[in-house]
Parts: C-alpha cells; structure tokens; sequence
C-alpha cells in the first residue's frame, strides 16, 4: 500500500509538470487549460498583486513603527495591532472586502497589505527601539539631528529585525493571495480552487507555482537584508556566532570533584 501511494504521488506530481508546460482538455471539455501562457500568466497576476499589497504595507506601517520606535512611545499601540492583525482570519477578510468594498485588483490590494501591516509595524518598532542608546547619544552628541540620527544610526541598525518584519508580511500575502480568485481577481488561485476545471493536476500546480515563489521571494528579501545590514553589524554578529560554537556545552564542561563535607 505503502508503494502504490508513493507511486500515485509521483503521478500527481508529474501530471502536475506537465499541466504547467502543456496544454490539456478541461475536466468540463470544451476547452483546453494549462500551458506557459495561462500558467505564467497567472503568476504575473499572482506577483503584481503581492508586490503591490507589500508595497501598501511597507509605506503605512514601516513609518509608523519607527517612529514609535524612536521616540519610545506606543508600544502598547504596536505591539496590539500586531496581534490584532495576526488575528484577522484571512478568508473573511477576503470576503468582507469584496462583499463591502467591491473587487478588483485594487480592492483585493487593500485587503492583503491589511495582513502584511502587522509583522512590519511590530518589527519596525521593536527594532529601532532597541538600539543601543550608547550609539544613539553618541550620534547626537556628534550634531546629529532627530531625522539624522533615524536615517544614519537607528534604521541600519534595525534592519534585520525591520526586515524580519517585512519577510514574514511578504510570505503571508504570497500565500495568501490565492484567496484573490474569490474576490474575482484570476491568480495562481484559480488553478488551486477551480478542481473541477482544471483537475488534480492543476490544483497540484497551483500549489507549486506558489511554493516557488514564495522560495523565491524569501531568498530576494533575504539578499537585501544582507545587503542593507551595516558591514560593523554582520561582523559582530559573526564574532558572537563563532565565540558561541567555541564554547563548550554544558555536557562538555568538566565535573569538578565535590570538596570535602564540613
């Protein structure tokens, strides 16, 4: 049973390639589906509408979260409407933009930068406001003004927890922008939730597409924040990493002879 499993799986899987790279009847007939021109299609339509959520996201609560970070205020305010947000059942959210607003691309936007702001907001603000302040007042002391001392010393420092913020928001709206489809705008979604139009074999497809480019999107954003990151913190951060593997583990330690009893 085991085997045969396997083997069906592998079947799914292959139909799957296939259904991307070549075009096939409908499970309807009448019509072929699949292929590079309706696949990538899709994908493009899938990427605008994430890069345009993320995009929205980034611009309202990147701004937010340093700001509260810098001037240590609101963190009841952040770290709430980060939970909050997280909170949001993506569906319903889906559903109530396009039951109240309406659909379209634009609509279906608002409602995905709603699931990314979270993450990006809490980051920002836990970032900035967790610079040294040694840094800080060593800055000021230098002349450096409010604006300045944001630009130059607190947000490079917080770029990998700003960042951090901002791959998580990412693979969420990624993910979740298959639901698009039943706010009627076309995406990876319609393969994943049209089974009776496009089969195993396209719903198998759909799921990868998006697993890619997810992978993808994850490995760019890391990239940046590599190169975003102060050269003095990725130093830093590799010394601290190198010191910790050179420590010995607590069952490495040796035991020390108990002393004599009094």
């Amino acid at each position: 049973m085991s085997a045969a499993f396997h083997l069906g799986l592998l079947n799914v899987f292959g139909d799957a390639i296939d259904f991307i790279f070549n075009q096939q009847e409908a499970r309807t007939g009448q019509t072929t589906v699949g292929g590079p021109d309706q696949v990538f299609h899709l994908t493009g339509q899938h990427l605008k509408v994430t890069f345009l959520a993320l995009g929205l996201a980034v611009l309202i609560a990147l701004p937010t979260g340093v700001a509260l970070g810098h001037f240590r205020r609101g963190e009841a305010v952040a770290i709430s409407l980060g939970n909050a947000g997280r909170a949001v059942p993506e569906l319903a959210l889906i559903a109530f933009v396009a039951a109240f607003i309406g659909v379209g691309l634009l609509n279906v936007t608002f409602a995905l930068a709603v699931l990314g702001i979270p993450p990006i907001l809490t980051n920002s603000y836990v970032g900035v406001s967790q610079v040294d302040r040694n840094a800080v007042e060593a800055a000021r002391g230098m002349g450096m003004r409010g604006l300045q001392v944001v630009a130059r010393v607190e947000l490079p420092l917080a770029v990998p927890t700003i960042m951090a913020g901002v791959r998580t928001a990412a693979i969420n709206i990624i993910a979740t922008a298959a639901l698009a489809s039943l706010a009627g705008l076309s995406t990876l979604g319609d393969l994943i939730l049209g089974r009776n139009v496009y089969g195993d074999a396209g719903v198998v497809a759909g799921a990868i597409m998006i697993a890619l480019l997810a992978i993808t999107l994850e490995l760019g954003l890391a990239g940046l924040q590599w190169v975003l990151t102060p050269r003095g913190l990725k130093v830093a951060r590799a010394g601290a990493q190198a010191r910790s593997r050179q420590e010995p583990r607590p069952w490495m330690r040796p035991r020390t002879a108990p002393g004599p009893r009094p």
